[in-house]
């Protein structure tokens, strides 16, 4: 049963990542594209990882510390981007 879990987890995880790909052919900004890529590349990697963690209980330290460094790596890049693109917009004022 663990086994059929985990295996729903690494599938649903790769689903996601294609998933988040799909925006970035349509026609909309380069942030929403960038959003939802970020996003969904979040969901599907952690979602991977905790399939990870039932497959292979023994190495659970390394695998939470993957889900919170990728919990806090994509929310801190997040920010970041959109600081970025903000500043962009008062023409150098």
């Amino acid at each position: 049963m663990i086994d059929v879990l985990s295996y729903v987890c690494i599938g649903v995880g790769i689903v996601f990542w294609f998933w988040g790909t799909l925006p970035l052919l349509g026609k909309r900004s380069v942030l929403f594209k960038l959003h939802s890529l970020s996003v969904a590349d979040t969901l599907g990697s952690m979602s991977i990882i905790f399939g990870l963690l039932l497959k292979i209980p023994s190495e659970w330290s390394l695998l939470v510390l993957a889900l919170i460094s990728l919990a806090i790596w994509n929310t801190v890049l997040g920010y970041v981007l959109a600081y970025c693109s903000s500043s962009g917009d008062d023409n150098g004022r």
